[in-house]
């Protein structure tokens, strides 16, 4: 085995020195790999929404009736909700059960925006991470979370008890997977990234994430039956290419060598809820070229996060597709907050932005590489944004009212500090709400 590795190895690297472009990080593309790639692109297509102002009017619905009570199956939230103390849509789904820890796949009926629909691995079995080691990149050790990311099957991955996770190496996950930290205080840190490459139906929730650093690369296990050379990481906290239906919900993410969370290379039907971001200069990239035009099927739903101290810019920074980004709390940001190029659609709904002090950063949006005879039809969209200690943000295109129809309109600003109150890692205990 070790002999073959070698050899395989020195294939590897013999390839890399006559073909120097690669993809991705992938240092070989094999067939394999184009196969997936073909896959993933065929999930986008089918996951695209041809109407996105409908899913900015679903979302805003839920919020809406959560807050002011209905007749619908979620409780008002015009205050919190009993010892669980959920104030929005998304925690009240789940979050007041004491049974949570037996009811854990419920999680996977709570997603609300762009990631609706997505499971995680509902269908699948619990399994329990019990080793937060990391030694094997090509044969993870049983109980490990390597060894839970790459089965074939659909899994729902837990942890037995409070670990710091040290990734070697990329961490890649397979199709219908959930990672849920609840009832353990689980850390991500001081190594390489998780890489959600060409996959579908992926869940992240409850993990601590920092200290992620570039890793040089190596054989790395992506499958049961598959593994190959990874060129360099680029040291993001989480990295989704390629991927469909990802929910990212209650994580924390600071302090990694290039992103907090990048979605790039035609990812789609993606929601980034409840999670904290600190300290980091580039906070989110969604789409990272301006000569990729297949970003266009992009559609992320950015809600009840806190981006807090010691965030600099790109919050995201937003090319090509949509992005509706509505009930987050910008407390903190040193040179703008959300910016782009490539005519995305942004529509910014009842966010909360708090500008610094500096009078050359009050502007929340930045435009690159265009004039303004370019970028004033681009659809750049605030209603309802509460701007405070001088922010402002310039608009473009068309008025929200004039994009295709909706009556919905997002829950105020002045409810984000309740809709954000616990963006983060929840403590949860077993027989108790969270």
């Amino acid at each position: 085995m070790e002999a073959s590795k070698f050899t395989l190895l020195f294939f590897y690297v013999f390839y890399l020195a006559i073909f120097p472009t690669v993809k991705a990080n992938i240092g070989h593309f094999d067939h394999v790999w184009h196969r997936r790639l073909q896959e993933a692109r065929k999930a986008a297509s089918q996951a695209y929404k041809p109407n996105p102002m409908k899913v900015t009017a679903d979302f805003n619905t839920h919020v809406i009736r959560a807050m002011q009570g209905s007749n619908s199956t979620r409780r008002g939230l015009g205050k919190s909700i009993g010892p669980c103390g959920a104030t929005n849509p998304i925690d009240q789904c789940w979050r007041c059960d004491p049974n949570w820890e037996k009811n854990r796949k419920r999680l996977a009926d709570c997603v609300i925006g762009f990631g609706h629909g997505t499971t995680g691995g509902k269908d699948g079995k619990i399994y329990v991470v019990n080793d937060p080691s990391d030694n094997d990149l090509v044969n993870p050790k049983p109980g490990t979370l390597r060894h839970a990311a790459i089965q074939r099957e659909p899994l729902w991955i837990i942890f037995y008890r409070n670990m710091n996770i040290k990734l070697k190496g990329e961490l890649l996950l397979t199709d219908n997977k959930t990672i849920d930290a609840r009832g353990a205080n689980v850390h991500i840190s001081d190594g390489a990234q998780i890489t959600l490459q060409f996959v579908k139906n992926i869940i992240i929730h409850g993990l601590h994430i920092h200290g992620i650093k570039k890793c040089g690369g190596g054989l790395v296990r992506d499958s049961m039956n598959h593994y190959g050379l990874r060129t360099m990481s680029d040291g993001d906290g989480i990295s989704v290419f390629g991927a469909t239906n990802v929910w990212i919900d209650h994580v924390s993410v600071t302090n990694t060598d290039d992103g907090l969370i990048d979605v790039i290379s035609a990812s789609t039907a993606i929601t980034i809820s409840n999670s904290h971001f600190t300290k980091q200069n580039d906070v989110m990239l969604f789409g990272a070229s301006d000569s990729f035009s297949g970003d266009k099927v992009m559609q992320v739903t950015l809600a009840f996060n806190h981006f807090g101290k010691g965030l600099v810019q790109r919050m995201p920074r937003c090319r090509w597709g949509f992005f509706h980004i509505v009930n987050n709390d910008y407390t903190h940001w040193l040179m703008y907050a959300i910016g782009g190029s490539q005519h995305p659609t942004i529509i910014s709904q009842g966010n909360r932005f708090i500008a610094p002090e500096n009078p050359n950063a009050k502007e929340v949006t930045k435009r690159d590489y265009a004039p303004e005879s370019v970028w004033k039809s681009w659809n750049w969209r605030s209603e309802g944004d509460i701007m405070m200690n001088g922010a402002f943000f310039v608009q473009s295109g068309k008025d929200v009212e004039k994009l295709p129809k909706t009556d919905i309109k997002a829950k105020p600003a002045k409810a984000v500090s309740r809709l954000t109150r616990f963006a983060g890692p929840i403590k949860c205990e077993v027989n108790k709400p969270c």
